[in-house]
């Protein structure tokens, strides 16, 4: 397993996520996804696993409302210029992905 988890270190389900593979002893990267955000191809890669762009986007953000109404391409490229619109965490096994708390999808994973 080669996981990766994109998050927010003031962001508790981030840290639940975190707990998760601790407890289980899986080795995981961490990328602190408000300084790195994600490449243009972990994007990609992470839109198809999850079923699309619109379920990356945190919808409770305050600043939901300057992407809300952009289409396709303006709104990746806004996620890349404002990375506290992400939903965290954005957690990666390979080519597998899933936004959020979702320990029994990772559960398959193992």
């Amino acid at each position: 397993m080669n996981i990766q988890i994109f998050g927010k270190s003031k962001c508790f389900e981030t840290k639940k996520a975190e707990r998760y593979f601790k407890e289980r002893g899986i080795k995981f990267q961490l990328v602190d996804i408000l300084a790195k955000g994600l490449s243009k191809g972990e994007l990609d890669s992470v839109c198809r696993a999850v079923g699309g762009l619109e379920k990356l986007i945190a919808e409770n953000s305050r600043d939901y409302c300057n992407i809300k109404y952009l289409l396709g391409e303006a709104k990746a490229d806004k996620l890349a210029e404002c990375p506290k619109l992400y939903r965290t965490p954005i957690v990666r096994n390979g080519k597998q992905a899933t936004v959020g708390y979702c320990p029994e999808i990772w559960k398959k994973w193992e």
